[in-house]
């Protein structure tokens, strides 16, 4: 009997002994989780602190831009029109087309030739260049005719103007290697209708050429400043 008690004894003091050390385990495990955590924690506040000074640094050359544009083409007299937050120039067509047609009127050749190395003094000559990755000539259209035809009309006008800007014609040779870098053209059709003062579609403002440009990653910095709250 005395030999069972003592064994026994024994096992509750061996279970004592590793009762203890399995918590001091489980604790050691779960502090170490803790401080990965904490570092994890640390690193994304970095991120993100880097990302946001990114995000702003783009944003503000965007702004400033913007800026720009408005100082060099914001006289209405010229016929152009600076949108204030995307910094897009607009301008009717009628300064460049005749109407239902996609063939450069003669006297517009010389207003492009004007524009364009104004428009790329802004945005590739001032420090700009490495942020912009794409311009693009961007046609629009009245309501009349259906949305396939009306999707033509504006490709076709908006390509002729790239095809003036970049052909022999063009006065300008020592800025066209630039364009063909950046230079892309775009319909809308009728999808992006302008309305007048009192709110109502206006088919005189919806038929125009955009000059529009687009930052690089600016689609992903854009999302990513709405995901972290600003």
């Amino acid at each position: 009997m005395t030999t069972k008690y003592m064994r026994l004894f024994k096992n509750e003091q061996e279970e004592s002994h590793f009762w203890p050390s399995f918590t001091d385990l489980l604790t050691t495990i779960l502090l170490c989780f803790m401080l990965i955590f904490i570092i994890m924690m640390v690193i994304k506040s970095l991120q993100i602190k880097e990302m946001k000074q990114t995000i702003d640094q783009i944003m503000g050359v965007r702004s400033q831009i913007v800026h720009e544009l408005k100082t060099e083409f914001g006289d209405s007299s010229a016929g152009i029109e600076v949108d204030e937050k995307t910094g897009a120039l607009i301008f009717n067509t009628e300064i460049l087309f005749s109407y239902d047609q996609s063939e450069l009127k003669p006297a517009s050749l010389e207003f492009l030739d004007e524009f364009v190395p104004k428009y790329l003094d802004v945005l590739l000559k001032n420090g700009y260049e490495d942020y912009v990755a794409e311009i693009i000539i961007e046609g629009h259209t009245d309501r009349d005719g259906t949305y396939l035809y009306n999707l033509r009309l504006a490709q076709d006008r908006a390509y002729s103007v790239a095809d003036y800007i970049l052909s022999e014609d063009f006065p300008h040779k020592e800025i066209q290697s630039q364009l063909e870098n950046k230079l892309t053209v775009n319909s809308k059709s009728y999808t992006d209708f302008r309305t007048n003062k009192q709110g109502e579609y206006s088919a005189d403002e919806s038929r125009r050429v955009e000059f529009k440009f687009r930052l690089k990653d600016e689609e992903i910095l854009n999302k990513t400043r709405e995901l972290l709250g600003n």
